[in-house]
């Protein structure tokens, strides 16, 4: 009987991750390539999708780098700056203090206004600093900069009727187990 040895590795919990952190390093190499343009990404257990103007098959070359470099040790390509994760994080431990900051005030206005000026400064103070911390939690927990066996089956390009809407691409992703080693004589 195997043993899961943390809740980030179960089945579905692993693959987000893993697309998440390959969705990360895809953009994070696009960046780089066409530093003006603006890419974004969604990921989920079956793939991600990629938000920007970027053509298909540059797509498939940039995301398969991706996963190879990734695969040959750079790990940290599965972070990113913009990361919602690192929103999220400093929205939490800011609204956090901002709510402790008010604790025992009731519905007395003249109290909570009294404090403004505390939980001005205390939220202020949190999240700055709290922004070394987004990118640990994405390590951590949201991403993994190991992909494993993980292998892109597909791209699919989305075009909408309307020019003005951003071009989408879904990037299909599955889980490939190794051939098993031929027994020895």
């Amino acid at each position: 009987m195997s043993e899961i040895t943390s809740p980030l590795d179960w089945g579905p919990v692993s693959r987000i991750r893993r697309n998440h952190g390959l969705e990360h390093a895809t953009i994070n190499l696009l960046s780089q390539k066409y530093p003006g343009r603006s890419f974004a990404g969604h990921s989920d257990s079956k793939g991600f999708w990629i938000i920007g103007e970027i053509s298909t098959d540059e797509l498939a070359e940039i995301s398969q780098l991706a996963l190879s470099r990734m695969n040959a040790g750079e790990h940290g390509l599965a972070i990113h700056a913009h990361c919602g994760t690192n929103a999220v994080t400093t929205g939490v431990l800011a609204g956090s203090v901002a709510w402790l900051a008010t604790l025992h005030t009731e519905n007395n206005w003249q109290k909570k206004l009294d404090r403004l000026p505390w939980v001005i400064m205390l939220v202020t103070g949190t999240i700055i600093l709290s922004q070394p911390l987004g990118p640990k939690v994405q390590a951590m927990v949201t991403t993994s900069g190991t992909p494993g066996n993980l292998v892109i089956k597909q791209i699919v390009r989305y075009e909408h009727e309307l020019k003005n809407r951003p071009i989408m691409h879904r990037v299909q992703t599955a889980d490939v187990r190794p051939a098993p080693e031929p027994p020895t004589a």
